[in-house]
């Protein structure tokens, strides 16, 4: 009798404590993804000085928020040209003329969380008396990059882009089992392409996009796992 007793006492001050301490709010959560506004998507810049302009996020405790901007010449944002974090939702950084940038901005929030990053977003600055601008690096849309998918068939998919809007693109598909894979497609007019995939294997493909002038990109390393 005394054990039962002595268990319903422990029971009780347990229930006390979890009462009075209530419910555990104290994790900070991290801020909304900001939205880019300028340079918009694939924009050619008359004016190498770009005033960077976005929209603000927003933080759940109200928090403080700072922007995390990132310039780079490459869609992986690994060749970087400028990182900086403002308080403000505007920049304007000088660049070099005749380059395509990529950029994207983080909000932070003052506990350091990093809210989700904006896409990757293209633009290119004017060059003295340059004609024809080379494209943009394509884009991937799917799959996913380093993502899980069933054997069998798979649609590769990505998207290409140019400042001259006038020019008609075409594409080098290379896809294969090595990380350096080799030339599968050459003069696609479509952006996507068909490949039979093998389970249990790791597959590697990247996409070169050519426009009517000759200039090329060389695209970036994609992969993607099979089941």
């Amino acid at each position: 009798m005394k054990k039962i007793i002595k268990a319903s006492t422990i029971f009780t001050i347990m229930c006390f404590v979890f009462a009075c301490g209530g419910s555990d709010d104290s994790v900070n959560l991290a801020p909304s993804t900001a939205q880019l506004i300028f340079p918009s998507v694939d924009l050619l810049c008359i004016d190498n000085a770009i005033a960077f302009n976005w929209n603000a996020a927003t933080d759940p405790e109200g928090n403080a928020i700072s922007y995390k901007l990132t310039i780079a010449r490459d869609r992986a944002l690994s060749d970087v040209v400028e990182q900086r974090t403002v308080t403000t939702t505007n920049v304007t950084i000088t660049l070099e003329k005749a380059v395509a940038y990529y950029w994207r901005v983080i909000a932070v929030d003052n506990e350091t969380n990093e809210g989700e990053p904006t896409a990757t977003q293209a633009f290119y600055t004017a060059g003295d008396g340059v004609s024809n601008y080379a494209p943009f690096t394509a884009a991937l849309v799917s799959p996913g990059f380093d993502s899980n998918i069933n054997p069998g068939t798979v649609s590769l998919n990505w998207t290409g882009a140019d400042t001259n809007t006038e020019d008609t693109l075409t594409y080098e598909l290379y896809f294969g089992e090595e990380s350096n894979p080799p030339l599968v497609a050459d003069n696609l007019s479509t952006e996507t392409s068909t490949v039979n995939i093998v389970s249990g294997k790791t597959y590697y493909w990247k996409v070169n996009t050519l426009d009517g002038s000759g200039a090329k990109t060389i695209g970036q390393i994609w992969k993607f796992n099979v089941n």
